[in-house]
C-alpha cells in the first residue's frame, strides 16, 4: 500500500505543481498512512484535531450534529480528496465536526505542524496548499450559491453530475443529509 499510496498523492500533487523526485520523497516522508474500517470514527467533537487526512481508498463524511439530533453532512471525501475539521486544526480549537468511514478507508495523515513546515521549506508545496485551498473555498460557496438558488431535485442531480460514484458509493440517506432533507423528501 505505501508505494500506492505514494503514487496516487503524487499524481495529485502534479496536478498543480511539479515536485522533484527528492523534494516529494522528502514530502510524503511526512504522512502517515493509515487504515480505518466502516463506521470507525477518524474526529469526534471535541477533539483536539491535528491532522488533515487524504483519501487514498474508500470514502469519509464531514458532519455536525445539530442540538436536535439532526446530522448536516458538510463534505464526502472521496480518493484524493482531503477531510478535516478545519477550524479545529487551524484555529487549535477543539473539533465541532465529525468525521467518519462511510466505507472502508486508507488515508494519508500529515500534522499541522508537518504541512507548515513543508510550506516553508519547500514553496511549491506552499503553492499546492493554496491551489487546494482555493479550490475548496469556491466548492464551498457554489454549494452555498446552489442551496439559495435551486430546488432539491437541481441540486440532487447537479450532485450526481459532478460526481457519479457517489451515488453508489454513499447511501441515499447520507446524501439526503447532504442536500439538507429527509430521505423521504429526496425519494
Amino acid at each position: 500500500m505505501p508505494s500506492e499510496a505514494k503514487e496516487i498523492l503524487k499524481a495529485h500533487i502534479d496536478k498543480s505543481v511539479v515536485l522533484s523526485d527528492e523534494q516529494f520523497d522528502y514530502f510524503f516522508s511526512h504522512f502517515k498512512i493509515l487504515s480505518f474500517k466502516k463506521g470507525q470514527a477518524i474526529i469526534m467533537e471535541g477533539d483536539v484535531v491535528d491532522c488533515e487526512y487524504f483519501v487514498i481508498s474508500g470514502c469519509l463524511k464531514a458532519f455536525f450534529i445539530n442540538d436536535d439530533l439532526k446530522m448536516f453532512i458538510l463534505q464526502f471525501a472521496m480518493p484524493t480528496w482531503w477531510a478535516s475539521d478545519y477550524n479545529a486544526l487551524y484555529n487549535h480549537t477543539k473539533a465541532t465536526v465529525n468525521v467518519d468511514c462511510i466505507s472502508d478507508a486508507e488515508v494519508l495523515c500529515l500534522s499541522n505542524s508537518d504541512r507548515e513546515k513543508l510550506c516553508n521549506e519547500i514553496h511549491k508545496v506552499e503553492h499546492f496548499f493554496r491551489w487546494r485551498t482555493n479550490r475548496g473555498y469556491v466548492a464551498v460557496q457554489k454549494r452555498l450559491l446552489s442551496f439559495m438558488n435551486n430546488d432539491v431535485r437541481y441540486r440532487y442531480e447537479e450532485l450526481l453530475k459532478l460526481y457519479p460514484e457517489l451515488y453508489n458509493m454513499v447511501p441515499k440517506k447520507l446524501i439526503a443529509a447532504y442536500l439538507g432533507v429527509s430521505r423521504e423528501t429526496l425519494s
